[in-house]
């Protein structure tokens, strides 16, 4: 039986993660910083030689993608250079490695969805990082899954939904509503799926880069609009552009990713982004 080590088990991914093994009756054991630290080989491999894993999840990642840009050298160091320690102190007990990585390896300018073989082209210092922490994993481990994920939402960690709810219901009786940006398509994905997903391919021999979000796409507006519609706040979210919301960082304008290679393997099971969502918010209430 597989022993996973579950790497930034406090995070939103890493929680689900943790919560969907314990349920499943996989034998897992989670950690966060501080006590460990991926940027440090002997944290890790002390960790490691301690828990015997043969599969190694990692979900610790530095994830603000506005602060990446004026914390570049902390950004790669933890999303790239972490991802390189963690490569070979997997190679070197012959674990499994397991990463998530992003839809900003993609510079978004592409109009059909990104599949696994379209040549990454980040803008953002923080799809930067995540790909070269991909690069360093396919440098150093041979025994590998990589998983980029976009618009990720679940009960835990801040996200797109908790913001958007929380905004809403306090503008609910006034005349202000919520200015959303309707020309950045993508596909809102749950950590419960995700978390599903990865655990019914780990064991299947398959390994390189996969994508993994939900079937369907829409705007941050649309989102936002099903947000609303479905915790029942009468609050009217209206369109916007991206350039009435300038940020740091650059945001891709398309970021729908196609699950190409889990459907070639024939283990794509991520659902319908609609469905997702009306089930996740079934489980809040």
């Amino acid at each position: 039986m597989s022993r996973i080590l579950i790497v930034g088990a406090n995070g939103q991914l890493g929680t689900d993660m943790m919560k969907l093994a314990e349920k499943n009756g996989v034998t897992c054991k989670g950690i966060d910083y501080p006590d460990i630290d991926i940027t440090k080989t002997g944290s890790v491999r002390s960790v490691v030689d301690a828990e015997k894993p043969s599969i190694i999840i990692n979900c610790a990642a530095f994830t603000a993608v506005d602060d990446c840009e004026t914390k570049k050298e902390a950004a790669f160091k933890v999303n790239a250079d972490g991802c390189g320690i963690l490569a070979q102190e997997s190679q070197r007990v012959k674990a499994k490695l397991i990463h998530i990585s992003t839809d900003y390896v993609f510079d978004g300018t592409k109009t059909t969805p990104y599949v696994e073989s379209d040549v990454p082209s980040p803008a953002t210092e923080y799809g930067k990082s995540k790909l070269d922490g991909e690069m360093q994993i396919a440098q150093y481990t041979e025994n590998y899954q990589i998983y980029r994920i976009a618009w990720l939402y679940g009960l835990y960690g801040n996200n797109f939904v908790k913001t958007i709810r929380n905004a809403a219901l306090k503008k609910q009786g006034t005349s202000d509503g919520l200015k959303v940006v309707n020309d950045q398509y993508g596909s809102p994905t749950w950590t419960v799926d995700v978390c599903n997903q990865i655990f019914a391919a780990m064991d299947l021999g398959l390994k390189g880069v996969f994508h993994c979000t939900s079937e369907g796409s829409c705007t941050w507006y649309d989102f936002a609009k099903a947000i609303v519609d479905a915790y029942g706040i009468n609050t009217p979210v209206n369109p916007c552009s991206t350039e009435e919301f300038p940020r740091p960082a650059p945001r891709p304008k398309f970021s729908v990713l196609e699950n190409e290679r889990l459907k070639k393997a024939g283990v794509n099971i991520m659902p319908h982004w609609k469905d997702a969502f009306n089930s996740y918010t079934m489980l809040e209430k």
